[in-house]
């Protein structure tokens, strides 16, 4: 019996946009957030996905709640996979309410956890806190994404604040800076109720901080994943995006999907 040859596909069908990066990526992360996969469920999205996975959060303050070898087994699969995992930044806010931030650093860093999330989402945190939180996360080898928004309900974006702390935030060392919209994306940030993108304050982030690259948008929905790819182009850094969604999301991000055949054009 004749073997039948290795083939390949071809690579205008695997990338028809032509733009896709391989890891490690500058343009087009895609941050997953994890809300409690076991073990079985987290190996299966990174050996079906782990190609197209950049970030992983571990959601909120959930990073405790496992059994610790559990989750440390998750952040080395993660790390095999070159992906940046980190625990979610209001965790990091408990820490600072709790006054316990030298123990959280201690046990992130024991766990093997490579990045860190510093944000203000539900507490209020002065710019010098902020600005030594992002140096001790460097100083302790982490890659810091910093996190813009509170995330309250009907929550928006206040432009000369965006552009001061995306600047500074940077400044002090931060590799990403995200855009709030939280796991639901609705009615928080670019956002409105039903989850529909609000352009006008798209435009106004956009006209304020041009360069893309420094900022990642969360959207766990998949008309607001479609909109901003189609606004931005495949090269958009997105979050929120749930773990059974990566390979939609990538196939979007290809021209893959109807939705975005036309990114195909797209070519730079």
């Amino acid at each position: 019996m004749k073997l039948a040859s290795h083939v390949q596909w071809n690579p205008v069908l695997v990338d028809p946009t032509g733009c896709r990066q391989n890891k490690p990526r500058t343009l087009g992360k895609t941050m997953v957030i994890d809300k409690g996969l076991g073990l079985n469920a987290f190996e299966d999205l990174l050996s079906t996905s782990g190609a197209h996975v950049d970030m992983i959060k571990i959601g909120f303050g959930t990073a405790p709640l496992y059994p610790e070898p559990l989750l440390r087994t998750k952040i080395e699969m993660a790390q095999a996979y070159d992906i940046c995992i980190y625990p979610g930044g209001t965790f990091l806010e408990v820490a600072v309410v709790q006054d316990a931030l030298s123990s959280f650093f201690d046990m992130i860093k024991s766990l093997g956890f490579t990045g860190l999330e510093v944000s203000d989402g539900t507490i209020d945190m002065n710019r010098g806190l902020r600005n030594e939180l992002i140096e001790r996360g460097l100083g302790e080898g982490l890659e810091v994404i910093t996190e813009y928004g509170k995330k309250g309900w009907g929550s928006s974006i206040e432009i000369e604040e965006l552009i001061e702390t995306v600047l500074l935030d940077v400044e002090f060392g931060a590799g990403l800076v995200t855009i709030e919209a939280r796991e639901s994306g609705l009615g928080v940030g670019i956002f409105d109720a039903q989850g529909n993108c609000k352009d006008e304050e798209l435009s106004r982030v956009l006209t304020a901080i041009p360069k893309q690259e420094i900022l990642l948008w969360e959207a766990p929905l998949k008309s607001q994943q479609v909109h901003l790819l189609q606004q931005l182009g495949s090269g958009v850094h997105l979050g929120n995006i749930s773990p059974h969604e990566i390979i939609s999301l990538e196939a979007l991000r290809r021209g893959l999907r109807s939705d975005t055949l036309a990114l195909e054009s797209d070519k730079s």
